[in-house]
């Protein structure tokens, strides 16, 4: 743990990508509450509950997109390529919400859809979250606190905090080995190539990816994708898989540091990074007009010349 709380503190683009994040979402989108979609192919992982999770899971829409909060039962949901077509590589796709609610459908659904359609098997992992409000205005509070918090930091101070550990990602990480662990013991009945398993997260996702990497012992990812991640420079372990890494110049976390590029470059892992001209963050598979729409082609490409597909 103690490795790991170096990492997210040397990582300050993770804690700033959750706090940012989730400020600029709160401030630009009306939140509308929803109900709790029927999830009929989601499979329980049973990882257990949150400490001091008080309310129910609930769900919201901004900007039209579902939005998942006060998650305290973890799942994963297989989209699986029509076995015709699947060439045995397969995902873990982890949706961003600065580990306070995650975006299911802009950076999990859309996302697994996509990359069943290339022949890759999906999997959208809703891991487990910090507990919120009950109540959405009560979590906009919350949301503008992390916010104050946030600038704070980037002066130098240190802010008011709630005693438990905010950037404590043990439940999230014991929710992506359980993960892992159940896609390799179904391997065959999934078409998987147990050698050929990677992960893409956004945003805190590729915060969580990015952790998985350098501190699971359970892990043995062939490749990750974190997009619009933090871009500090990393210690890594004796061993790490080949990176695929995308953020745009107009992104808040992009602040013309490549250190975790870097970190690859001289651990002489394969990387190959795209830093795009204009998207902002939070864009998914892409927004109108805009230069990173075109970071998924890209993507399947690296995987394909890199015969991961």
């Amino acid at each position: 743990m103690q490795r790991s709380l170096k990492i997210i503190s040397k990582c300050f683009g993770l804690g700033l990508l959750c706090a940012a994040a989730a400020m600029v979402q709160a401030q630009d989108g009306k939140m509308y509450p929803m109900e709790n979609p029927e999830e009929p192919r989601a499979i329980v992982l049973g990882t257990g509950g949150v400490e001091g999770q008080e309310n129910p899971e609930t769900w919201f829409r901004q900007w039209g997109d579902p939005m998942a909060r006060n998650i305290s039962q973890a799942t994963l949901t297989p989209f699986l390529a029509d076995p015709a077509k699947a060439n045995g590589a397969t995902v873990i796709v982890a949706p961003g919400g600065g580990f306070m609610w995650l975006s299911m459908d802009n950076e999990g659904w859309q996302v697994a859809e996509a990359l069943a359609a290339q022949g890759i098997n999906a999997f959208v992992l809703k891991y487990r979250l910090q507990p919120t409000a009950a109540t959405l205005e009560d979590f906009e509070n919350q949301l503008n606190q992390r916010m104050a918090d946030a600038a704070a930091m980037a002066e130098g101070e240190e802010p008011p905090r709630d005693p438990r550990p905010r950037w404590d990602l043990s439940n999230q990480l014991t929710d992506v080995e359980t993960a892992y662990a159940l896609i390799k013991s179904r391997a065959e009945e999934w078409n998987v190539d147990v050698n050929n398993i990677g992960m893409m997260g956004f945003s805190a996702g590729a915060g969580l990816t990015m952790h998985t990497t350098l501190n699971s012992e359970k892990v043995d990812l062939a490749f990750i994708a974190p997009i619009y991640g933090g871009m500090n420079r990393v210690d890594l372990p004796e061993k790490v898989p080949p990176m695929f890494s995308v953020i745009a110049v107009d992104d808040f976390l992009f602040t013309g540091d490549f250190g975790v590029i870097k970190s690859w470059y001289e651990a002489d892992v394969p990387v190959e990074f795209h830093l795009y001209q204009n998207g902002g963050h939070g864009f998914g598979l892409g927004n109108p007009d805009r230069t990173s729409n075109k970071w998924f082609d890209a993507f399947i490409h690296w995987l394909d010349v890199n015969d991961f597909i």
